[in-house]
């Protein structure tokens, strides 16, 4: 279909759960005091920087009408992420966007800047309302299923409850799986949950400028130094870019 990632090997578009056409993300469900206890038990358990493994960054991306031009400029900054984590090791990519009416979807993980840019060149952004709920779902099922170092998201609005949201949010904070929202231009509504994510989640909040390149590049860097090396890259990085520093001077 016209607009779609495309199914490959080494980067289907898949579902979480079998409901559902295939790549959709399922509208996310309440937890029962089961279902808590079990999580808390897996996130206690679990090590967000496994030795030798590979890093693992989920990049989500608002998809709705006004985004267009944002989208674009990630595509074009995208193979940036992958650069500066292979001077650190090996990173892996989860592209997560949402659109439309109800449409969410995420890609397999991908290794490969270049598949990446495909799959991100055939989609195109379509009015909607946000879904970021569902972005911090999908983060969660992924870190506890195979590990996540770091999430990224890239927007300009929030017209969830907050509260929800920040629900999530301290599910992931609880996996130490630091959220990085990047705000583009300056909404208030959104700066404040972006923010509160970012706090509740020990990530980091920064606004770019509407169209800025430039900024949104070092931001993308940053977070892929981290996903790939962990605080010690971040803080290397923070050294000769300002992006990097933002990041870490936020973090818990």
């Amino acid at each position: 279909m016209s607009g779609e990632p495309t199914k490959s090997k080494s980067a289907s578009v898949t579902s979480p759960q079998k409901a559902g056409h295939a790549g959709s993300l399922p509208d996310s469900k309440s937890s029962t005091s089961d279902d808590i206890a079990a999580f808390v038990a897996k996130a206690r358990a679990m090590s967000p920087h496994a030795a030798g493994g590979r890093g693992r960054l989920v990049f989500a991306l608002d998809a709705t009408m006004s985004r267009q031009p944002t989208w674009d400029m990630a595509c074009a900054l995208q193979a940036d992420m992958f650069r500066e984590a292979a001077s650190l090791g090996s990173l892996d990519i989860r592209l997560v966007y949402y659109r439309g009416l109800n449409e969410c979807r995420a890609t397999g993980w991908i290794s490969d800047s270049t598949e990446l840019a495909k799959l991100m060149g055939k989609i195109d952004c379509r009015g909607g309302n946000t879904q970021i709920g569902k972005v911090l779902s999908e983060a969660r099922r992924e870190a506890v299923a195979s590990g996540v170092r770091a999430v990224v998201f890239v927007g300009d609005a929030m017209e969830e409850k907050v509260d929800d949201l920040c629900a999530k949010a301290g599910e992931l904070g609880m996996l130490k799986v630091p959220v990085f929202m990047f705000q583009e231009g300056n909404d208030a509504i959104a700066e404040r949950a972006f923010r509160e994510i970012a706090r509740l989640t020990g990530g980091a909040w920064c606004r770019f400028d509407p169209g800025a390149a430039a900024q949104l590049r070092e931001l993308l860097r940053a977070a892929a130094a981290y996903a790939a090396g962990g605080r010690e890259a971040l803080k290397r990085l923070s050294a000769s870019e300002g992006g990097a520093a933002r990041l870490l001077g936020q973090m818990k």
